[in-house]
């Protein structure tokens, strides 16, 4: 070997060496890892409840904080702040973030949930989308009801021009729809759930199809210097989602307790709720897709964004796939 040739080797040896010791050194800094509940996410709460991811980290002198999120947007703008490590949305909520430049990866499916629907009250004479037109409808922006509103829209040949939407957070939306100040809302369970079995609400307009997935998204910064610890959540959150699934009453409890709201109304939100696959399969992809080209179609989305290329960037299938076989 010449001596430029040793010399290059040693060069990017030591490069080498110095980058790995700085990503441990990095990865032994952590002393807390921050995540987020919601009741939308019916695993965080199981996971909270039973202190499981505390026990995994005890050893390593790492503790857990829990952050609410009360909605897709909210925990996106936590994760964007970076507030929290991990963070709880619809996977087209996650999308929309990608697309606004928010560097996060969505790396699990915590639910496959039917947790959106348009309702109203039997008062206002809705019975379908058409009947929106010139209607007062509350929405929370950014989150999975918004983009179901939307796409729900479109199919009824209108769009977010032709009704009077009002911006409020979701249990808000209710609180307006029950009220009267609104004539429909674009739901989300449990609230929705709570608005069927206690008010009278109905479902005028469903679509579990259009219902895009409840996904556990992670920083990205987080993701790249610490990806032993991400495949350690998400193989505490497998635990976590095959005990919603041997323990359907401890769900119920958790979700009773988190939200205050009666058995009935936790039933109906269960009854909507699938835990039983948290990877990302070509058809939920293809899902996530579908919405972000109906964003796009709307203007909500710039013509110029590659949706397809942006879920694929957006997606990480690594981490659960190690988190699934160990």
């Amino acid at each position: 070997m010449s001596n430029l040739s040793r010399r290059t080797f040693s060069t990017l040896a030591l490069t080498t060496a110095l980058a790995f010791s700085a990503g441990v050194a990095h990865a032994q800094a952590v002393k807390e890892i921050r995540l987020d509940f919601a009741t939308y996410n019916p695993v965080s709460l199981l996971l909270k409840e039973r202190g499981l991811l505390e026990k995994e980290f005890a050893a390593d002198g790492i503790s857990i904080r829990w952050v609410q999120s009360l909605g897709s947007n909210k925990a996106l703008e936590f994760l964007n702040a970076s507030s929290i490590d991990f963070g709880s949305t619809a996977g087209a909520a996650a999308l929309l973030g990608r697309v606004g430049g928010n560097p996060i990866k969505a790396v699990y499916v915590f639910s496959r949930p039917e947790w959106t629907a348009l309702v109203t009250t039997p008062k206002t004479g809705i019975k379908t989308v058409a009947d929106l037109k010139g209607k007062r409808v509350a929405v929370t922006r950014g989150t999975d009801p918004h983009i179901f509103l939307i796409r729900a829209l479109q199919e009824a040949k209108l769009t977010e021009k032709d009704v009077r939407l009002v911006l409020l957070q979701h249990q808000d939306g209710r609180t307006a729809l029950e009220r009267g100040d609104v004539d429909a809302w674009a739901g989300l369970d449990p609230l929705m759930a709570a608005a069927e079995v206690e008010s009278g609400a109905t479902l005028f307009y469903r679509n579990p199809g259009a219902n895009t997935l409840g996904v556990l998204n992670v920083r990205e910064e987080f993701a790249r210097t610490n990806p032993a610890l991400v495949d350690r959540v998400l193989k505490v959150y497998e635990e976590g989602r095959k005990l919603a699934i041997a323990e359907p009453a401890s769900v119920k409890q958790v979700l009773i307790t988190a939200t205050k709201l009666p058995d009935a109304v936790i039933t109906r939100q269960l009854e909507r709720t699938d835990f039983s696959d948290p990877s990302f399969t070509p058809a939920r992809k293809q899902t996530i897709i579908a919405a972000g080209l109906a964003l796009q179609e709307a203007g909500l989305i710039k013509p110029d964004v590659d949706v397809r290329e942006t879920v694929r960037r957006l997606i990480d299938d690594r981490p659960i796939k190690s988190a699934q076989v160990q």
